[in-house]
């Protein structure tokens, strides 16, 4: 499969670049490589990468994710950026404005748009995945005329502005010449075709906004930002297009006590100075409840201790990670009279000389470690 060329590249613009730089490296782009006035033989692969490119670094959330991504993705999860037809993104940008070129595409089918719905997760629903139910509302095909708008029993009609071609074209006189404007028709919008007798039900849009509840499937190890697409859930297409795509955006509420990194979760596990010194069974908590563990011995501040398979479902492949187990070693801040004179007595059989080591790692060295970062 051919490599995808950078998005900064295809534009000829800095990462750093500001939107209006990047607005205005497309205009020139667009203009130069339009199939309709381009002689280069590759103008129109070059019009849709054009496109493709501004469509993304144009949207600050899309610019975020390809910028800490890349085309690929989210390891695991990657992300559909649903793009649009490049010729409605050079009218949206253009406008009606003409430059000579051809609009007689906006005529044909046109993709939905995309919508976004944003599904906030308990900790353990996005572990272990869940199904969720969504209330969305969206606008839908009229079922009364079906979409056309006309009341059914009536038919759209050739429109007398544009005579059914969606365009009109007007000629100016200057002292350089004549200059002949195409724009799209304001009687028809460019659909060639006007409506006689409206839908009595969605007053000739041949839409209607509808809430409808949709059945989402979470995956086991989701975790914040990742993305969920269900295809042809988002706007209804014209003229016949297809419909978007709706996409779940999920946000996980965080845990009181597990903190996760990536597949792999961490948990404090706090002891105090006899257990350390003396080893101890102690229990630890577990995404599937209470286990127990062994403290060996003379175990510090910031020792780990793994259980393996104890964390995260993998998304979309085989496997968990792993729990880690990080103790602290707690020192008494109050003591009973019995217990200062244990310590005491321990105080005198240790010697009380200080001892200058060479530096141990950290608490956050030691975690790295943990986690082969």
């Amino acid at each position: 499969m051919e490599k995808k060329r950078d998005y900064y590249e295809i534009l000829g613009v800095s990462r750093t670049a500001t939107q209006e730089e990047i607005k205005r490296a497309y205009r020139q782009l667009a203009r130069k490589y339009h199939p309709d006035v381009s002689t280069e033989p590759d103008a129109e692969a070059r019009f849709k990468e054009i496109n493709e490119a501004y469509q993304v670094l144009s949207d600050p959330e899309k610019r975020a994710a390809y910028d800490r991504y890349g085309h690929a993705g989210p390891p695991g999860v990657g992300f559909d950026f649903g793009f649009r037809d490049p010729f409605e993104i050079f009218e949206e940008v253009f406008g009606d404005l003409g430059f000579g070129f051809r609009t007689s595409r906006r005529r044909g089918p046109r993709r939905g748009a995309d919508l976004r719905y944003d599904l906030r997760l308990q900790f353990e629903e996005a572990v272990f995945g869940c199904q969720k139910e969504i209330e969305i509302a969206r606008w839908e095909a009229c079922p009364n005329c079906r979409g056309s708008g006309a009341e059914p029993g009536t038919t759209p009609v050739r429109c007398h502005e544009c005579n059914g071609t969606g365009q009109v074209r007007r000629v100016q006189h200057s002292l350089f010449g004549a200059f002949v404007n195409v724009m799209t028709c304001p009687v028809c919008g460019g659909a060639g075709e006007v409506i006689r007798t409206p839908c009595h039900q969605c007053q000739g849009t041949g839409k209607v906004h509808v809430l409808r509840r949709l059945t989402v499937n979470i995956p086991a190890g989701v975790d914040t930002g990742t993305q969920i697409r269900l295809a042809g859930e988002g706007e209804p297409g014209e003229r016949g297009g297809p419909p978007g795509n709706l996409y779940i955006v999920l946000e996980v509420e965080p845990h009181p006590y597990f903190r996760r990194q990536g597949d792999d979760l961490i948990v404090e596990l706090v002891i105090n100075v006899a257990q350390a010194a003396l080893g101890a069974r102690v229990t630890v908590p577990t995404l599937e409840g209470e286990e127990q563990i062994d403290i060996p011995p003379g175990t510090q501040t910031g020792a780990i201790f793994r259980l393996r398979g104890r964390g995260v479902p993998h998304l979309r492949r085989e496997g968990r990670g792993d729990l880690l187990i990080l103790t602290r070693v707690e020192v008494p801040t109050k003591l009973t009279r019995e217990q200062r004179e244990l310590f005491q007595k321990l105080a005198a059989t240790l010697g009380g000389e200080s001892i200058v080591e060479v530096r141990p790692p950290t608490f956050l060295e030691r975690l790295r470690e943990a986690l082969g970062l």
